[in-house]
């Protein structure tokens, strides 16, 4: 039987890292693809705020062609919504079906996502739904996956986390009632090592600021953090 195609809803996280993980485990299953929205005013992830050349580089590390949206800033919920049809539309004429999201277990987040894909007739496809969140940071670490903390939302971490590697140390340190995945929100990560990629991405720590509510630490690729000084 022919493997059906795939999309694959990226952020750069471990949440969407660990999808393509558990999706190329499936042989009915192929990942064609990585769908990435980008902030075309800063050209860097939507949500992540990571740079798209750290993004490139998880794509290439990972074999697979990254399919960037620019979405304007500001962005209206119509104006993504618009955005995103026109690359689902392409992604339709190229064969393709089905769009995987990283999502764990927010049921209004699943929801909208459903009602989006109906409205082009795509099937929608949650790979890592459900899975405890705690087992699965501990899974994640074990398997050898490594990732950096990239956003914080300080009404929930202390801003010291922005940066920290997502290690057995930083699930020791969360406070209490902390999603060890950040499924609430609390933390996004960037993956830049794991059994999805064919090697490691090197990257350094920059610059951590505080800009609309959150804490970003400026992810650098290595080479452009040692010309810098």
């Amino acid at each position: 039987m022919t493997p059906h195609k795939v999309l694959l809803s990226w952020s750069g996280g471990k949440d969407s890292a660990w999808a393509l993980h558990l999706l190329r485990r499936d042989p009915s299953i192929d990942v064609v693809a990585l769908l990435t929205t980008f902030n075309s005013e800063f050209d860097r992830v939507a949500m992540h705020a990571v740079r798209r050349e750290l993004m490139e580089q998880q794509a290439q590390a990972a074999r697979l062609p990254l399919w960037a949206v620019p979405l304007p800033w500001p962005c209206s919920n119509e104006q993504y919504e618009a955005c995103m049809r026109q690359t689902l539309d392409h992604a339709i004429a190229e064969g393709i079906e089905t769009v995987a999201f990283g999502d764990l277990f927010l049921e209004d987040i699943r929801a909208y996502r459903e009602i989006q894909m109906a409205k082009v007739n795509m099937t929608p496809l949650f790979p890592v739904w459900g899975i405890d969140t705690t087992e699965l940071a501990h899974e994640m670490i074990a398997s050898g996956l490594k990732a950096r903390l990239t956003c914080i939302d300080p009404r929930k971490l202390d801003a010291s986390f922005a940066g920290r590697e997502f290690d057995e140390n930083l699930l020791r340190d969360l406070p209490p009632g902390t999603d060890p995945c950040g499924e609430n929100g609390e933390f996004h990560s960037f993956v830049y090592a794991g059994p999805m990629f064919r090697h490691e991405i090197p990257i350094e720590t920059g610059e951590v600021v505080e800009r609309d509510g959150f804490v970003f630490a400026d992810l650098l690729p290595a080479k452009e953090a040692a010309a810098a000084r």
